[in-house]
């Protein structure tokens, strides 16, 4: 079995099974996150305009500054509103 390790600043590492990902992105919300660092923006940018070229849904997240973690509300929205998520990690 795959595992991840769960990257949140909890006070003791935790270990999640991987979820199988999904066989298609069609019908499905893809999340396009950026946690605020540089030209992250623009590599979702890119990333958001191949995907709505095969006509997939798309919806953004971010937070301001990557110096700050996620609030609970960001990450319960990213929850709620988008099936499978894409981290912008960029410099």
């Amino acid at each position: 079995m795959n595992w991840l390790r769960d990257p949140t600043s909890e006070t003791s590492a935790l270990k999640r099974p991987r979820l199988t990902p999904p066989p298609s992105l069609e019908g499905l919300t893809v999340g396009l996150f950026d946690i605020g660092k540089t030209r992250s923006d623009e590599f979702l940018d890119q990333v958001e305009l191949r995907l709505k070229e095969r006509n997939i849904r798309t919806r953004r997240f971010g937070k301001p500054t990557n110096a700050k973690v996620a609030t609970p509300e960001i990450l319960q929205k990213v929850a709620d509103e988008a099936d499978v998520v894409l981290i912008g990690l960029s410099d």
